[in-house]
């Protein structure tokens, strides 16, 4: 037999998943424009939308089939393309980012399956 959910309550996880996409979008455009040098992690999203962490986390899962991380990751991976586009240095990209340069790497190969290095290859051999 198919989960039951009321109406009222599927129509609040999607406002709560609107809420946490429109929050990532706002951070991280903090973040690019060197606004704030922290990044934020799940808990302080919960925060900003005042709600517990467990209770933003069940929500996005159920009403988008994907943990909330895969909406952060996946924006971060989109920004950090964007500027290898652009030509951005990788050094550059991923102090704006927060992140230390190799770490910027393992994060960048476990979403791309190359590295950023190898992306710009790609990239600018294209053209």
């Amino acid at each position: 037999m198919p989960l039951f959910i009321p109406k009222k309550i599927l129509a609040r996880g999607d406002e709560i998943t609107a809420d946490f996409l429109k929050e990532i979008d706002k951070h991280l455009d903090d973040i690019v424009q060197e606004k704030t040098v922290d990044m934020f992690e799940i808990r302080d999203f919960a925060e900003i939308l005042h709600i517990h962490p467990t209770h933003l986390t069940n929500t996005v899962k159920l009403t988008t089939g994907k943990p909330p991380c895969f909406f952060f990751e996946k924006r971060i991976m989109d920004i950090a393309k964007g500027m290898l586009e652009e030509n951005t240095p990788i050094k550059q990209i991923a102090y704006k980012l927060t992140f230390d340069p190799s770490n910027f790497t393992k994060f960048f190969k476990r979403f791309e399956g190359v590295t950023p290095k190898e992306y710009k290859k790609q990239v600018f051999a294209e053209v």
